[in-house]
C-alpha cells in the first residue's frame, strides 16, 4: 500500500495522520509506503530552473538555497526581520513556479484561477487533466517509479486541505491513466466533511474506489485483509520521512493523543455538527509514546495536534516530561489557572498554548456555548505569562451573536491583556454548512460549488463580513497595544514556527 500526503499544506512538519496509519500497517504486518508529495513536490518546484525578470525574483532565486538552509537553522528565529524577508522570498520562487499554469502557488496556499476546490465537477477535471498541474513533472516521476518499486495494489490519499484537493485529484486521474487497476483510497479530514453532509453519495466514481470518513486505520488494514487489533494504541512510524528537510529548526514531531473534541458542545462546530465522537488514547500511553519518539527523533519540537489536550493529559506531561519542547491547543479553563499545574508545565518544555478565547463578550461567549468565562480568561492568560508559557491566542468576530459594541469589548480585553498575549490569530466567522444554528438564519452560498463546508448568512443584527472587516482593519489591528502583537505572527507559517520565536527570540 502507498500513502500520499498531496500538495499543498504548509511544509514546516511531517503529517501526523499519515504516520499514524504507517504505525497501523506495519504493525498488522500490511506492506506499506510513506510518500510526503506535499515536501517533495514543493522542494521540486523550488529547484526549477528559472530567468526572472525583476529584481525581487532574482534576488530570491539567487539565495534559495540560503534561504532554505536558514528556514532549517534556529538561529533565524531571532531575527523576525530577516526570517519574513527569507519566508516571503521562498514564497516568491514558488509562485514564480506555478504561474505559467494559471495557478496561484504559495508555502500555505494553491489556488486555480480556473477551477474550484469545492466543485466536484471540476476535481474531475482536474484529474482528467494532470499535466496542467504545476506538480504534474514532479508526480509524474515520482509516482511511477513508487509504484514499480512497491507493486501495490492501493494508493491512499489523505485530504484533510482544500489548499491539496485539485492536485490530490490530479494525481489520481494520473495513476487511474497509467494504472487503471490500482485500488485509490481517499480519506481524511476534508472528505469526512464532505461525506457527512446530508444527502452525500460518491461523486467520484471511476476516480476513487474508496472513501474513508474519521479514522482510517481499522478500514485501510480492512482493505489490506488484516483485522484491526485490540491494541490500545500504535505507535506513529516517521521512518520513510526526511525528517531534517521540512522548513523548521532540526525535526518537529507531530503527534496526535486523540480524534474529535473532549469538549464538544461549542455552536457551529463543524466537528459537532457531522457526529464526531471524541476518541483518545489512554494518558499513559501517549507520555510514553512521546518518550520514545523523542528519543529516536530528536525533535527540536512536538506539536501536539490535538483539537484540544486534556487537562488530564496535561497533568500527565507535567508529571512524565515528553523529552523535548511542546506545544499544542487547549480550552480555556480553570486547569490552567493554576500556578503550579502551569509551572509544572513550563518545566514539562511547554513553550506555547494556543487558546480559543474567540471574544471579549462573556454574552457572545455563552451565546457561541464556550463553556468558558472572562474572569478565567484573564487568569489563564496572567498565570501562563508569570510562568514563562506563551500564548497564541484565536478570535472570531462576526458570530450572529455579536455586534459592534460586542467587538469592541473583545478589543478592550485583548488591548487590556496584551502583555499576556504573544501572538494573535484574528478571524471572520465562517457558518458551518451543516449547522443546527445555522438553519434558523437566512442563508446562501458561500462558495459556489455543491462540495462547500460553509454557508453564507444574512446577519440578524446587521453584523456582516464587511462591517466586521472594515473594524478589523481601521480599528482593531490598529490599536497601539494590539497592532505589535499582530505584527508579531510568523507570515505564512504562524503558529506552526511561533514557538521557535518563543524559543530563541522571547521577548
Amino acid at each position: 500500500m502507498i500513502l500520499i500526503h498531496p500538495p499543498i499544506v504548509k511544509p514546516s512538519e511531517p503529517p501526523p495522520g499519515m504516520a499514524r496509519l504507517m504505525g497501523a500497517c506495519r504493525a498488522h504486518g500490511v506492506a506499506c509506503r510513506l510518500v510526503d508529495a506535499n515536501l517533495e513536490g514543493i522542494l521540486f518546484l523550488l529547484g526549477m530552473d528559472r530567468n526572472p525578470y525583476d529584481t525581487w525574483g532574482k534576488r530570491a532565486v539567487k539565495n534559495m538555497e540560503q534561504n532554505l538552509s536558514s528556514l532549517r537553522d534556529r538561529l533565524i528565529y531571532s531575527t523576525p526581520d530577516r526570517y519574513r524577508r527569507v519566508v516571503f522570498d521562498v514564497n516568491k520562487v514558488l509562485e514564480m513556479a506555478a504561474l505559467e499554469k494559471g495557478v496561484h502557488v504559495g508555502l500555505g496556499n494553491y489556488r486555480n484561477t480556473s477551477l474550484s476546490p469545492v466543485k466536484s465537477a471540476d476535481l474531475i477535471r482536474a484529474a482528467e487533466e494532470p499535466e496542467n498541474n504545476p506538480f504534474y513533472p514532479y508526480f509524474r516521476e515520482r509516482l511511477s517509479g513508487i509504484i514499480e518499486e512497491e507493486q501495490s495494489a492501493f494508493a491512499g490519499f489523505s485530504l484533510n486541505y482544500l489548499s491539496q484537493a485539485l492536485t490530490a485529484f490530479a494525481m489520481i486521474g494520473y495513476l487511474k491513466r497509467k494504472h487503471p487497476d490500482m485500488q485509490i483510497v481517499l480519506g481524511g479530514g476534508l472528505v469526512t466533511s464532505w461525506m457527512k453532509r446530508p444527502g452525500w453519495s460518491n461523486l467520484f466514481g471511476g476516480l476513487v474506489d474508496h472513501l474513508i470518513a474519521g479514522p482510517g486505520e481499522k478500514p485501510l488494514l480492512s482493505l489490506a485483509g488484516k483485522e484491526a487489533s485490540a491494541r490500545p494504541h500504535i505507535l506513529p512510524v516517521y521512518d520513510d520521512l526526511p525528517m531534517d528537510r521540512y522548513l523548521s529548526p532540526r525535526a518537529v514531531l507531530p503527534y496526535s493523543a486523540s480524534s474529535g473534541c473532549y469538549w464538544n458542545q461549542c455552536a457551529f462546530c463543524p466537528e459537532k455538527a457531522e457526529g464526531s465522537l471524541y476518541v483518545k488514547t489512554a494518558d499513559k500511553s501517549v507520555a510514553l509514546d512521546l518518550r520514545e519518539l523523542s528519543e529516536k527523533v530528536m525533535p527540536s519540537m512536538i506539536h501536539i495536534t490535538d483539537n484540544a489536550i486534556s487537562p488530564s493529559l496535561m497533568r500527565t506531561l507535567a508529571k512524565n516530561p515528553p523529552g523535548a519542547p511542546w506545544y499544542g491547543f487547549a480550552r480555556i479553563t480553570q486547569h490552567l489557572a493554576d500556578p503550579d499545574l502551569c509551572y509544572a508545565l513550563k518545566i514539562s518544555g511547554c513553550v506555547m498554548l494556543k487558546l480559543g478565547l474567540e471574544s471579549g463578550d462573556q454574552g457572545v461567549l455563552e451565546a457561541m456555548q464556550k463553556g468558558s468565562n472572562l474572569a478565567t480568561a484573564s487568569k489563564v492568560l496572567t498565570t501562563l505569562k508569570d510562568v514563562g508559557i506563551a500564548t497564541y491566542v484565536y478570535l472570531l468576530f462576526g458570530t450572529p451573536s455579536e455586534t459592534e459594541k460586542e467587538a469592541r469589548k473583545t478589543l478592550r480585553f485583548s488591548a487590556d491583556h496584551a502583555d499576556c498575549i504573544d501572538f494573535l490569530n484574528v478571524a471572520i466567522f465562517n457558518m458551518p454548512v451543516n449547522s443546527e444554528e445555522g438553519k434558523r438564519l437566512n442563508t446562501g452560498e458561500f462558495y459556489e460549488g455543491n462540495l462547500s463546508l460553509y454557508s453564507d448568512f444574512v446577519h440578524p443584527k446587521g453584523w456582516g463580513r464587511r462591517e466586521v472587516r472594515i473594524f478589523l482593519d481601521k480599528e482593531f489591528k490598529r490599536h497601539p497595544a494590539i497592532a505589535p502583537i499582530i505584527r508579531r505572527d510568523p507570515p505564512i507559517f504562524t503558529s506552526n514556527h511561533a514557538p521557535f520565536f518563543v524559543q530563541y527570540n522571547r521577548r
